[in-house]
């Protein structure tokens, strides 16, 4: 199982990022992400910290992969880009955007504006437009299918389409306590009530290792 996208007490989480990698470690993990919620308040803080953990665990714990990430959350659109491009240098591998799932007041524009910006996952994008699909396949950013209630309400529409425009997908949790953390088997079952077909499934199994590849992570 990889997932890219966690979250750890560094935001609101419940697990320290310790914990967190134990824990995915005995559940079968082999590549997590640690991508806490960030915005201008608290990057600086969050993300060195982090990328330091990661450093120092990978160089400890064998068996798992650890990857320093964020998730920028709620965000005015017009900041996405700019704090994109911070928490890069700052040390995040993976930069997600808290895309404009349904369950949360998410600001408009935050999907399209994501999707202009430097980032490699637009998380959860709830009803995505099909210009913002069609935005994300030529930018090869990655919609994300969710695991986690309330979110995946609208796998089936991001699915449907990721289908039509090419765009690519890929399975993430969005692990924010013990419960939340899956087998590849609930991966792939989760994709199927997606409505995606098998052979599609067993694609965006493969995406997370693709994106890695990438970004040479």
């Amino acid at each position: 199982m990889i997932d890219l996208h966690i979250h750890s007490f560094f935001s609101d989480g419940e697990l320290s990022p310790a914990e967190i990698v134990q824990r995915a470690k005995n559940k079968g993990y082999r590549v997590l992400a640690i991508t806490d919620h960030i915005d201008s308040s608290n990057l600086d803080w969050v993300v060195p910290r982090i990328a330091d953990f990661c450093e120092e665990i990978n160089s400890l714990v064998e068996g798992i992969k650890v990857v320093p990430g964020a998730e920028l959350t709620h965000l005015p659109p017009k900041l996405i880009d700019r704090l994109a491009r911070k928490a890069r240098k700052e040390g995040a591998r993976i930069i997600l955007v808290h895309g404009e799932t349904i369950i949360e007041p998410v600001p408009p524009g935050t999907n399209r504006a994501a999707l202009e910006a430097e980032i490699d996952i637009l998380a959860h994008p709830g009803l995505i437009s099909q210009e913002e699909a069609n935005t994300a396949q030529k930018r090869g950013v990655y919609l994300e299918i969710s695991s986690r209630k309330g979110h995946s309400l609208t796998n089936g529409w991001v699915a449907k389409l990721a289908r039509e425009t090419g765009a690519k997908l890929i399975l993430n949790t969005d692990a924010h306590s013990p419960d939340d953390f899956i087998s590849t088997e609930q991966a792939r079952k989760t994709l199927q009530g997606a409505g995606l077909s098998l052979e599609a499934r067993e694609k965006v199994i493969r995406n997370s290792e693709e994106l890695l590849k990438e970004r040479n992570i």
